[in-house]
């Protein structure tokens, strides 16, 4: 059984629903546009989380002194990295913390690394518009030959996550436009994605 990530909460219902759904993480962003929040939105989030499911930072392109603070005022769990951050980047962040990195890679084509220092990888799909979030599926057959545990990103929803984790047996799913209606987190299908996937 895979582990679920909601990612993009944007509002306090947001919370609310996924309190409700028991995923094992959710993501706060920290970049771009449609479902960035600042410092102070995502303390009150934070503090209205359950304890239980663990929160994820999403960045790109930070600096790290904004990523340290969030997790010394443990705001957040883990790290995630979405941007064109270095190996250079990794190992200064990994010096300075002691929260889980996880490293995204944008697949376009069989030519991509899972080789990072970070401790987990997520595979998203490659845009030359924007860092992610872009709701697409990308060729799963690329990670065919990955051996090493990641998080699987791009257009999951309850339509094709089951054939996602036979094929991949990905560990950890990330959703986001997938349990969303009208690019708002619908608490409807936030607990129908995890009931399907708590029951393989």
């Amino acid at each position: 059984m895979p582990k679920i990530k909601i990612c993009g909460l944007k509002r306090k219902e947001d919370v609310s629903f996924v309190n409700d759904a028991k995923p094992d993480y959710v993501g706060f962003v920290f970049a771009g546009v449609k479902r960035k929040i600042d410092f102070n939105t995502a303390v009150k989030f934070r503090s209205l989380l359950d304890d239980k499911v663990q929160s994820v930072g999403v960045f790109v392109n930070d600096k790290i002194d904004n990523i340290v603070n969030l997790c010394e005022n443990k705001i957040i769990n883990l790290v995630q990295l979405h941007g064109g951050e270095d190996e250079f980047y990794i190992g200064r962040l990994k010096e300075r913390i002691k929260n889980p990195v996880v490293k995204a890679v944008r697949v376009k084509d069989k030519n991509y690394s899972a080789a990072t220092k970070a401790d987990f990888v997520l595979f998203d799909t490659y845009s030359s518009s924007e860092y992610g979030g872009s709701g697409k599926v990308f060729d799963w057959d690329l990670l065919k030959e990955c051996r090493k545990p990641f998080f699987l990103a791009g257009g999951l929803n309850k339509d094709n996550t089951v054939a996602a984790v036979k094929k991949l047996n990905p560990y950890c799913l990330d959703l986001s436009s997938g349990v969303e209606t009208n690019g708002v987190k619908d608490l409807n299908k936030i607990i129908e994605m995890v009931k399907i996937l708590r029951s393989l």
